[in-house]
C-alpha cells in the first residue's frame, strides 16, 4: 500500500460521494484517474484491507430497530448457526467470540416483534437454545475513522 492508497482510503472512509460518478469525483480529491481509482480500490479489495463499501444507516430515524444478540453455540454447530443467522436480510454483523457467549450479531428489522420471532426460527433450525437479545436502552454512536 502507497501513499496514493492512502489517500484514497482516507477519503472514502466518511466522504464517499454520492453521486453519478463517484470514483470520478474521488480521483479529482485525490489527483487520480478514474481509472486507476477504480484500479487500485479492486486491488485494495483483493488484498482484504478494504471488506465492504456501503452506507451506514441510522436504523432508528428510518423507524426500524435494531438489537445485539448473543448465542452460547456448541463447536460442532458453529458453521449451521451461522449459516442461518446470515440467512436473514437484517443481519448486519455476525462475529465468533471467545466467551460462553461466542456469537454475536447484530439485527435490524421493522420491528422488535420481527426479531423475535426470527431468533426463535433461528433456535427451531439450528437447535441451539441460548440467544440472548439484548436491544440498546440508549444509543452511544461513535464516528471513526482510522488514518491510514
Amino acid at each position: 500500500m502507497d501513499k496514493k492508497d492512502r489517500a484514497i482510503l482516507n477519503f472514502i472512509q466518511t466522504e464517499f460521494p454520492i453521486a453519478p460518478r463517484p470514483y470520478q469525483e474521488i480521483a479529482e480529491r485525490v489527483h487520480l484517474s478514474e481509472e486507476e481509482v477504480v484500479s487500485r480500490v479492486k486491488a485494495l479489495k483483493k488484498e482484504g484491507i478494504i471488506r465492504r463499501i456501503g452506507a451506514n444507516f441510522d436504523s432508528r430515524r428510518l423507524n426500524f430497530t435494531s438489537t445485539l444478540c448473543a448465542a452460547k453455540v456448541p463447536e460442532d454447530k458453529v458453521a449451521r448457526f451461522v449459516e442461518v443467522v446470515n440467512g436473514y436480510p437484517g443481519v448486519t454483523h455476525n462475529y465468533l467470540r471467545t466467551h460462553e457467549y461466542n456469537i454475536w450479531f447484530t439485527f435490524i428489522a421493522p420491528a422488535m416483534s420481527f426479531i423475535e420471532r426470527a431468533l426463535k426460527e433461528i433456535s427451531a433450525r439450528t437447535g441451539v437454545m441460548e440467544i440472548r437479545n439484548l436491544p440498546a436502552i440508549k444509543m452511544f454512536k461513535i464516528r471513526v475513522d482510522f488514518e491510514v
